[in-house]
């Protein structure tokens, strides 16, 4: 029978706190360094490139140490939370010596990747967000928090939407039930399991009512016969978010439901393609965000980059931001110095909400502040959104007076430190730096009075570390001191004594420093806890200045000529001219600007032309103009008028998806069925090369039909590019297909590509050309040439065979009409004669020929007879 292990007191504590946190690294407080032990120290060694040692024996096997430098430690939790990895902070929270055993500690706090607030662990511009789901039978409960911006909304979608949205979120961190099934779509995030009774819908709503001091949800537009798993989901995210924190913090903004009709509607692959916030290669540039993002604030940043993925349907929005726009744009540069001086007032709430906020957070929340309050325009603006938001920062004024009176101008970085609190704000601790400052001063005026006092002419006041502050008189006058001086040290040639007055001072003047710092502490708390009831005002603040600092660096493309704000009508049409692709005509010498124009009658745009032409970045630019415009942003074009878009699609380029057993062609055809099943009359779709994964036959049929059914059964606007030349004969069928093709210019084996469009087919694709722009050997290319040649040939050979066996309808009623046309067997060789004038016969296919020669043979016999 084995017997348990003997722990020293130490590792009994560190496993004891390890168990309540097994899912997470623990980084345990020893003096001046977290320290790890076990798996955790291995994992962490590992993942830190951070020395991996021993320490101990645990069952005869060394335990495993590894430690991290307490006041170094957010840049080894910043490298952990990018590896999706969770930590629980173990801090001492007892006195040394204050109880037998390892002093107290406790878990005071948890980094996971969903919960961060702190810059050294974000990136400035980075949106954090953590999303809960709920799972049914019919649909997904989703709920979305932001602890850096207080945002709180929950949603009910459908499984096949998930994807989607976790693109638009940009979900840092996902919560799930212990017991639901695991979802291909989150493998590519950080997962965390929670108690499924976590998202029960009951308890999910207590919580939620009481964090909100509500009745019942009905104000939130929440029901729980409805909403359950939205609801669940939404409890859930508060619980883990009070776990992680300690405390449930109080600048959430309050729950919303979110509708499908509040946004443009765009999948993960729309995204991705559109390059919005990252490029196609995984670079944060170029992009369309960072072409725009001239914001002075990162809080402008984060809501830019927001506003660009959720471009609103809704025309009221959208028209008092270009209303604000327009108004802000002769003051841009009066905006942009002001909030140049603004920190990020919206990290800083979020970091004074969990209570983590540092003395320098604070002192710079008082400039913001400041310089917010005192902010107006040179002339009052003809814009509601832009008063609404200048007529918020005025209110931040009892907060600007409180830190000016408790935080010093430059506090230190650190409350450990001190030095943090203003003078004058509390007279005891003024005291107490008094006597650190001071104490010299003291002492040479107490030297002075006992001298004069006593008439002792050898009576020093000292001090040193082993016996702190004394009176020394020499061995000749001690029988002269006085009865209130009581003996401390006995020398060769002196005698030492305290007095209760150098007492107190000396008691005063050791506790000093410590009793400042834990005063400092205290008042420090205080101001937090105080700070806290103006959450929502600081917030407010945030959310106006980020606003502002967004509208104001969209007027700046009010500046160029080739810029416009979109008109807006309640009719079918998208009709852009002179329009240009905001990305590349930053990237480009010389962009050729291009038109559109698609209405009720101009559904279906075939696009055709050479490789390398512009197809892609034509359909790009037409895509990101019309977001633009939903975002109420100037778009870049000479005029630009819109009518009633719900979602965005596009099917461009396409991977591999060797994790999901996908082939690329079967990526193709997942995202064409998408958009197949979901697109509608006022969608906008945009189709590039779609079918060339595959046999020629089977593309080019698969495409057609693509075509067709985007034609009939969805009547999208769709801009379908191909290389197929079959497909130009589509508008022959439906009228609203119409060609346009991109031009080039051939000489010889060279090319030169215009970039322009213009009305109907492309009549080459000029492949082997652009083979030779991209540096394929001449070897090759002539190869190539001969190729195609003969490829050629045999298709025309190929063609006049089919002709033969495979009569056209046309052709069938030109037999039939030979047949009644027939001269009887009696006419005579003028009639005959007159008849064979008539036809054409290069323009004759081979059974029309032989049609004609069996009549005539018919003829010759019917004369031969009769004579």
């Amino acid at each position: 029978m084995s017997s348990k292990p003997t722990l020293t007191p130490m590792m009994a504590q560190y496993l004891s706190i390890k168990a309540e946190h097994a899912d997470k690294l623990l980084f345990y407080r020893m003096g001046d360094f977290y320290e790890l032990f076990l798996d955790d120290a291995v994992q962490a060694a590992k993942w830190l490139g951070i020395t991996l040692t021993s320490r101990g024996q645990i069952d005869g096997q060394p335990i495993k140490m590894a430690g991290v430098p307490y006041h170094a430690v957010e840049q080894y939790l910043a490298k952990l939370v990018k590896l999706g990895q969770s930590v629980a902070i173990c801090e001492q929270v007892g006195e040394v010596g204050a109880s037998k055993g390892p002093v107290e500690r406790k878990v005071v706090r948890i980094i996971t990747p969903g919960t961060l607030t702190d810059n050294a662990l974000l990136a400035d511009k980075e949106i954090n967000r953590i999303v809960a789901i709920c799972p049914t039978k019919k649909q997904l409960g989703l709920a979305w928090l932001s602890l850096q911006s207080g945002e709180f909304k929950t949603k009910l979608i459908h499984i096949n939407a998930l994807a989607n949205e976790l693109a638009r979120l940009q979900a840092a961190e996902i919560l799930l039930p212990d017991n639901a099934t695991a979802l291909p779509t989150l493998n590519k995030h950080a997962i965390t399991r929670l108690n499924h009774w976590q998202f029960a819908a009951d308890s999910s709503a207590t919580l939620i009512e009481r964090y909100f001091g509500s009745q019942d949800l009905r104000a939130f537009g929440l029901n729980i016969k409805e909403h359950a798993a939205a609801i669940g989901a939404a409890g859930a995210l508060l619980n883990y978010v009070q776990q992680t924190q300690s405390q449930l913090p109080k600048h959430l903004d309050s729950l919303s439901l979110e509708h499908d009709d509040n946004y443009i509607g765009m999948d993960a692959a729309t995204r991705h393609n559109l390059e919005i916030t990252q490029a196609l290669s995984g670079q944060q540039s170029p992009t369309l965000f960072s072409v725009l993002d001239q914001c002075a604030t990162h809080m402008g940043s984060r809501l830019l980059a927001m506003w660009l993925h959720q471009p609103l349907r809704r025309r009221e929005h959208i028209r008092q931001r270009q209303v604000a726009i327009q108004a802000l744009a002769p003051h841009r540069q009066t905006v942009h110095d002001t909030l140049n001086k603004v920190a990020d007032i919206e990290r800083i709430a979020a970091r004074i909400a969990v209570g983590s906020a540092r003395p320098r957070d604070l002192s710079a929340l008082r400039e913001s502040l400041v310089a917010l309050s005192t902010f107006k325009l040179p002339e009052k603006a003809d814009s509601q959104l832009v008063d609404s938001l200048l007529a918020v920062f005025p209110q931040s004024q009892s907060v600007i007076d409180l830190l000016s009176a408790a935080i010093l101008p430059e506090p230190a970085v650190w409350l450990r430190d001190g030095g943090v609190i203003n003078h004058g704000y509390h007279a005891e601790l003024d005291e107490l730096r008094r006597l650190q400052e001071h104490g010299d001063e003291f002492l040479i005026a107490l030297e002075t009075r006992e001298r004069t006092r006593t008439g002792i002419t050898t009576l020093k006041v000292e001090f040193n570390r082993v016996h702190g502050f004394y009176i020394e008189i020499s061995k000749a006058q001690s029988a002269q001191a006085p009865a209130d001086y009581q003996r401390r040290q006995t020398l060769k040639n002196a005698e030492r004594y305290i007095t209760p007055e150098l007492k107190s001072f000396e008691d005063k003047v050791l506790g000093a420093q410590q009793n400042a710092l834990a005063l400092e502490k205290q008042l420090y708390d205080a101001l937090m806890q105080a700070l806290q009831t103006h959450l929502t005002m600081l917030q407010q603040c945030a959310k106006a200045a980020a606003s502002l600092d967004v509208l104001s660096t969209l007027s700046a493309a009010l500046d160029q000529s080739d810029y416009c704000l979109p008109q807006w009508v309640d009719y079918p049409c998208i009709n852009i001219t002179q329009g240009r692709h905001p990305v590349v005509a930053e990237q480009v010498a010389d962009f050729t600007p291009n038109q559109t124009h698609l209405d009720d009658k101009r559904k279906l745009m075939l696009l055709t032309g050479p490789n390398m032409g512009g197809k892609s970045t034509y359909m790009r630019q037409v895509a990101l103009i019309v977001l633009l415009a939903h975002v109420g942003a100037p778009v870049p074009a000479q005029n630009c008028t819109l009518g009633p878009i719900d979602q965005i699609f596009t099917r461009i380029g396409a991977s591999d998806d060797l994790a999901g057993n996908r082939s690329t062609f079967m990526v193709e055809m997942s995202e064409t069925a998408y958009i197949l099943h979901h697109a509608t009359p006022t969608s906008l779709v945009l189709m590039d090369e779609v079918g060339r994964g595959t046999s020629t036959f089977d593309g080019l049929a698969l495409a057609q039909a693509i075509a067709e059914h985007l034609l009939q059964k969805n009547q999208s606007f769709t801009l379908f590019a191909t290389h197929y030349f079959e497909l130009t004969r589509l508008p022959e069928a439906f009228t609203h297909a119409f060609n346009m093709h991109l031009s080039a210019l051939e000489e010889g084996h060279e090319i030169v590509f215009l970039h322009q469009i213009e009305p109907g087919p492309a009549n080459k694709s000029y492949g082997i050309a652009v083979a030779k722009l991209a540096g394929v050997p001449a070897r090759a290319l002539n190869a190539a040439y001969k190729h195609l040649q003969t490829l050629e040939q045999q298709a025309q050979a190929q063609e006049r065979q089919l002709d033969i066996f495979q009569a056209t309808t046309s052709e069938d009623a030109f037999c039939s009409s030979m047949k009644e046309a027939e001269p009887p067997a009696q006419a005579t060789l003028t009639e005959w004669q007159n008849k064979m004038a008539d036809i054409q016969p290069d323009e004759l296919s081979p059974k029309q020929a032989l049609d004609t020669l069996y009549a005539l043979k018919q003829w010759w016999q019917a004369q031969n007879s009769q004579s």
